[in-house]
């Protein structure tokens, strides 16, 4: 019988992945099912649930595309959700740092991923603003894949050098 204890460590991070992805899609439930797109619900100052559909990527990039882009941006969240998942699971036990990122920005292309496939779009819903001006509206899974990417460069900047040193 397969448990979690029986798991290699790195299909463990696949977990935060599932995670996220619950998370995300939990949140986008709520905020299809009890907000009314494009009306502001204001939350603290300077955080507001607004409901948007992005259809195209980060920063609406493509959203006036035509359509194409949906299949598109479907393809390339699958694609980058395989090769992060396999490099994860070939990784070396000893790190963290680094599965933690890809363990993240896969959790959040999955998010996003079944937004496309099931809308259309991405729903989002986080609107982050500063006296007039309002940072665009993102998700859960928006915010999984930017601090997995920041995650990332951690990395690559501080921890990938000694690994190279010593291998």
């Amino acid at each position: 019988m397969l448990s979690v204890k029986s798991l290699p460590l790195q299909a463990k991070w696949l977990l935060l992945s599932l995670l996220a992805v619950v998370l995300d899609q939990c949140t986008k439930y709520v905020a299809l099912n009890y907000l009314t797109y494009a009306q502001s619900v204001p939350v603290v100052p300077m955080l507001n649930w607004t409901l948007q559909y992005n259809f195209g990527a980060a920063f609406s990039f493509l959203a006036d595309a035509g359509g194409w882009q949906r299949w598109f941006l479907t393809g390339l969240s699958a694609v980058a959700t395989v090769v992060f998942a396999v490099w994860l699971l070939r990784l070396p036990q000893q790190l963290r740092l680094l599965p933690l990122a890809l363990a993240l920005v896969i959790g959040g292309a999955v998010g996003n991923l079944i937004d496309r496939v099931l809308y259309g779009y991405v729903v989002d819903f986080i609107n982050v603003y500063y006296n007039a001006n309002h940072f665009p509206v993102f998700n859960i899974a928006d915010s999984a894949i930017t601090l997995g990417a920041v995650l990332l460069i951690v990395d690559m900047l501080f921890y990938e050098p000694k690994r190279a040193k010593v291998g």
